[in-house]
């Protein structure tokens, strides 16, 4: 039962790691878009 419970927590920590990764991603992604490729005029 504790090693179900472990394995459980382990997937769990693993997917809201992905999550946070993944919203870094997107963030990272969204500054550069609003910082690159500045046209000056």
């Amino acid at each position: 039962m504790k090693k179900l419970v472990l394995v459980l927590l382990a997937a769990a920590g693993v997917v809201i790691a992905k999550k946070k990764i993944d919203e870094g991603r997107s963030e990272q992604a969204l500054w550069a878009e609003a910082t690159d490729n500045v046209e000056r005029g």
